[in-house]
């Protein structure tokens, strides 16, 4: 039979599919049907689904190739002739078979089919009822997050509920693949915990659930239903970490700002995280890539104190006390400040900042998720209260939009400053319609690069039963 791998710590589950070429022994590899007998199992399984969120598809190159490197905000960075295979991402020309195309999307696959092995299997352990249903619950909202970056970057795609016996399937809807997420979004929110103790920070919560939730309501332009879901996570007693500096180094993480955030601490059972280091200034903390443009610099107000603590430069000196310098004459002079580990903090026992969390989703996303909807709905007023929040944080002026065109510009740019280089400004300028325009000197072509190509080596593995997206 074909093996499916699962990597758990130091277990393998194997799930059975046809052939049977592959069907030899191993060591140190237990079957799934041996493996899901008791509860350190069940632990151990969702454990799984959590390290892939520190893993390289979703943190580090496949998912800036998606992510970060096709909006304005974000150019190659290193020095030209290092790695130069990424421009394609930054002027359009990648196709059906590029590698980074097809390594994000197979990851994101292997992730869903972790969260779908505790889904199936943990029901049928005899356990702790509330921790199994807890356990569940965190698979699903973890399911919901990889769907939801399969379809902002691929569409519709086929939905998995639960291990199948025939995975190929054609493609769902988007429509249809945003009421699944959606559906396990409110299953996982009914049954997760607020918070937990400190020995489990980095578990999904319900805030994350109706955080999320919100983000996606957002997409789909539903916008009472993102007003009102946003409003649940507001009162739920998060707040903006007053120093957004401290957000973003070691001591802020998991603080009060918090909504869904990546434990990636250097362990000697996961290792670390390379989300920092290959994002470091070059040859001094990490490899250089993956760095502000010129045209985020131009985006931020003046007097806006996030724009030198998002870009690090060449040459100063942090104000943790570290002089900047690029080990590279080549390399780009600008990094990204929100993944800068001080190195006195830095563990040395993993790469370089692997004990930088990735930040998710926080409580300032959920002001504008919230200031959005609400302008939407013509309710001006609550949209300017919250959008002065962020702004009051970053020390600048309340906002002098007053008509529901001009919010909606407003709300806009203060995504695009204060979530600079966390992976929003692409997905953003498709969902607001603004990528033809803003876009359309790096290449983008309307009507086929709001979304990036199913990759050719999987429809051809389908025997044409995935069909591929307009434009390849």
């Amino acid at each position: 039979m074909k093996k499916i791998f699962l990597s758990i710590t130091l277990l393998v589950l194997v799930t059975s599919c046809k052939d049977d070429y592959l069907d030899i022994k191993q060591e140190g590899v237990v079957e799934a049907s041996a493996f899901f007998q008791t509860q350190e199992d069940a632990i151990q399984a969702t454990s799984a689904i959590y390290s892939f969120l520190r893993s390289w598809e979703n943190s580090a190159f496949p998912y800036q190739y998606v992510f970060g490197v096709p909006a304005d905000d974000v150019i190659k960075g290193s020095n030209p002739g290092d790695a130069s295979f990424i421009n394609v991402y930054d002027n359009f020309t990648y196709t059906q078979s590029d590698g980074g195309v097809e390594g994000y999307w197979i990851g994101q696959w292997q992730a869903v089919n972790r969260c779908n092995q505790v889904i199936t299997n943990v029901p049928n352990i005899e356990m702790d009822t509330t921790l199994k249903n807890r356990l569940i619950a965190e698979a699903k909202m973890l399911r919901a997050y990889f769907y939801f970056n399969l379809v902002r970057i691929y569409g519709g795609v086929p939905i998995y509920d639960g291990l199948q016996a025939n995975y190929n399937i054609p493609r769902n809807s988007i429509n249809e693949v945003y009421d699944f997420i959606i559906s396990d979004l409110t299953a996982a929110a009914a049954v997760l915990p607020q918070t937990y103790p400190a020995s489990d920070l980095g578990r999904v919560t319900k805030g994350g659930a109706l955080g999320l939730l919100s983000k996606v309501y957002l997409y789909k332009k539903d916008w009472q239903k993102a007003y009102d879901t946003s409003n649940q996570v507001i009162s739920m007693g998060y707040s903006l970490d007053p120093d957004f500096n401290h957000l973003f180094r070691p001591a802020g993480e998991f603080g009060t700002e918090s909504i869904f955030e990546v434990n990636c601490q250097c362990s000697s059972q996961y290792g670390g995280s390379q989300y920092a280091e290959v994002q470091g200034v070059r040859n001094q903390f990490g490899w250089g890539f993956f760095t502000p443009s010129q045209a985020l610099e131009n985006a931020f107000e003046a007097g806006d104190i996030r724009k030198e603590l998002t870009i690090l430069r060449n040459g100063e000196t942090t104000p943790e006390g570290d002089l900047i310098q690029k080990g590279d004459p080549l390399s780009v002079d600008t990094y990204n400040q929100k993944v800068y580990v001080p190195k006195a903090l830095n563990n040395n026992a993993c790469g370089y900042g692997s004990i930088q969390n990735i930040r998710i989703l926080r409580f300032a996303e959920i002001l504008l998720i919230n200031a959005e909807a609400a302008n939407e709905l013509g309710n001006t007023a609550t949209a300017i209260t919250n959008l002065n929040k962020v702004r009051t944080r970053a020390q600048l002026a309340n906002t002098t939009a007053t008509t529901q065109a001009a919010l909606r510009t407003a709300i806009w740019n203060e995504r695009r400053v204060e979530l600079a280089l966390e992976g929003d400004r692409f997905v953003d300028l498709v969902r607001t319609g603004q990528a033809a325009t803003v876009l359309a000197s790096y290449g983008f072509t309307p009507g086929k690069n709001e979304l990036f190509p199913i990759p050719l080596n999987s429809i051809n593995q389908s025997n044409g039963v995935l069909t591929q997206n307009p434009g390849y």
